[in-house]
């Protein structure tokens, strides 16, 4: 057998060492990117960020930037919106996309399956979310300002979860569970409030072109079609038709995710058979020292095994999978540094802070959160409907309902669409930062106590 080469050896082992050493730069990267804190760690980072630059010299450019026109299209049929309208309306799509996703999976096999289960998680986001508007409303009164009751009403899980994260393992895991079916019952609630009532003047015939779009989407779920491709084109239809209606545009995403398929085209046991059946030939066909892009019958193996996990993964749980780290870590800072930056004006913040929209704003998140969480789970433990998960406790429970009041990504989003008033949503933003500090650090030290190391 003739040797190998030399040189062929030594530019193996440059090869190798290459590829360990990216890979071992590449390792932080990677760690921070599945840890569940990164996320929230991130969002706060860009929220500080566009405080930072709203406070300086920076504001006039970033004023400038956010409220750039950007047209898209030509000659009868062109979109043309500022860049922070393309974000709130365009990016924010896929947000709530992703929302919709999470929120017909916690129905189908999450914490909301089990009726019994599901019943504890959903009183108390109804709690943290009555409570919070009644908070607002009693305390705007009948001032034009009343528009804003829905902001407090919203949970911002990213952030919430960042905290928890901090606690290690200190946190049990149902009650993680638990924050997180509340966090999904909340996000239902803050979209059907933006549906209801924080629609524009009605488009009957961009609406209608929206339900023709919605009925290509239903259609394409009962044909049993699960390759995305319709599911987008026809989504982006349902968008568009959405933005034209009046109706606001990024409920689109929560429809459109509403209708991907979220069965196997497979059965379990047949998959796993057809996989060792595979495996096996694939194992009988391999030659020593031959690549495997020579070895044309592997290369057919290999699809048939991605074609069988396609057809037992769910197309649901393939999209929530790809668009989770995109909306986490790219899709949600944009919209941080689009729409936190606040001109702060030291001299009358006391003024601003005692204003009754960045009060309710303030209360609402941070007392009617804990108040409404705690009395209408204790409410549905009392009556038997329900029970507290196993080995969590009611103090925990009320810890969770202070760090269900940091309110950031939803609420901002709910200010926008609230207030056309310049200073109500300063007022609210403020309000909203505030709070979701306050609630973040109370909660934190509230569950420290509340939880002890294993």
């Amino acid at each position: 057998m003739k040797d190998e080469d030399p040189q062929s050896c030594a530019e193996k082992r440059l090869s190798s060492s290459l590829e360990k050493t990216f890979k071992q730069a590449m390792a932080p990267f990677e760690e921070f990117v599945h840890a569940e804190a990164s996320s929230g760690l991130l969002l706060m980072a860009c929220t500080i960020a566009a405080l930072v630059i709203a406070n300086t010299g920076w504001y006039s450019t970033y004023d400038a930037v956010l409220h750039t026109k950007i047209s898209i299209g030509g000659g009868f049929f062109v979109l043309s919106y500022t860049l922070q309208h393309w974000i709130n309306d365009g990016l924010m799509a896929l947000f709530f996309f992703t929302v919709g996703l999470e929120i017909k999976r916690e129905i189908l096999v999450g914490e909301l399956a089990d009726r019994r289960q599901a019943i504890l998680p959903i009183a108390a986001a109804l709690g943290g979310m009555i409570l919070p508007a009644l908070i607002y409303v009693l305390l705007t009164g009948n001032s034009d300002a009343i528009d804003g009751w829905g902001i407090p009403m919203a949970t911002d899980i990213a952030f919430a979860m960042g905290v928890l994260a901090l606690l290690g393992k200190r946190v049990p895991r149902p009650l993680i569970g638990f924050l997180l079916a509340l966090a999904i019952v909340d996000d239902l609630g803050a979209v059907l409030v933006i549906a209801a009532f924080y629609t524009e003047q009605i488009n009957s015939l961009a609406l209608l072109f929206a339900a023709g779009a919605l009925l290509m989407l239903i259609l394409a779920n009962m044909a049993g079609i699960r390759h995305p491709l319709p599911y987008v084109i026809f989504g982006l239809l349902l968008w568009l038709g959405m933005l034209k209606s009046g109706i606001h545009a990024t409920l689109a995403g929560v429809i459109t995710a509403l209708t991907v398929p979220a069965n196997s085209s497979c059965e379990a046991l047949p998959f796993s058979h057809q996989m060792r059946q595979l495996n096996s030939q694939f194992e009988a066909l391999h030659e020593e020292k031959r690549h495997i892009m020579e070895n044309g019958r592997q290369q057919k193996i290999l699809q048939s095994m991605e074609n069988f996990v396609h057809k037992m993964e769910s197309p649901l749980q393939r999209m929530e999978h790809t668009l989770h780290i995109w909306v986490s870590f790219l899709i949600i800072p944009i919209f941080a540094l689009a729409n936190a930056g606040i001109a702060i004006d030291l001299s009358t913040l006391g003024v601003t802070l005692l204003h009754p929209v960045t009060l309710g704003v303030i209360l609402g998140l941070m007392g009617g959160k804990l108040i409404g969480i705690s009395l209408f789970s204790w409410l549905v433990i009392k009556m038997g409907w329900s029970r507290l998960p196993q080995g969590v406790s009611m103090a925990q429970i009320a810890s969770a309902g202070l760090l269900a009041g940091i309110g950031f990504t939803m609420s901002i989003f709910i200010g926008g669409l609230a207030f056309d008033n310049a200073q109500y949503l300063l007022n609210a933003k403020i309000g909203i930062l505030v709070a979701s500090l306050g609630a973040g650090i109370i909660g934190y030290i509230a569950l420290f106590f509340n939880t002890r190391k294993p």
